[in-house]
């Protein structure tokens, strides 16, 4: 889980954020990403995959932070309703495309 730390000395401020990948990860990268593969199941819902865009189901997962979604995504997850692949079936991508993609169906479901 990220978190952000803001602490201010004087007219100094320090700003220490526990996870980078949480800054590294690119929506805008991300949507080709997700046009390319992702979009199959998160379009439609195929799986059980949650729908990019719904709020309602994206928002409590959402709430357990970037890190585990990528991590989820990327090393593949069994859920309650269905199952994440690794990768999506597509070893091709890198953990950063994933977080690339992970990032765009957040920003789509907020």
């Amino acid at each position: 889980m990220s978190r952000t730390i803001l602490m201010g000395f004087g007219s100094l401020c320090v700003l220490a954020v526990s996870s980078i990948n949480a800054l590294a990860y690119d929506a805008t990268a991300g949507k080709t990403v997700y046009e390319s593969s992702c979009i199959a199941c998160h379009q439609t819902g195929l799986s059980n995959a949650p729908k990019c865009g719904d709020k309602a189901v994206w928002a409590p997962r959402i709430a357990q932070g970037i890190d585990l979604l990528v991590s989820h995504a990327d090393k593949g997850f069994q859920g309650k309703k269905g199952l994440m692949p690794a990768k999506g079936g597509e070893a091709k991508f890198t953990t950063t495309d994933i977080g690339n993609a992970v990032t765009y169906i957040v920003e789509q479901s907020k």
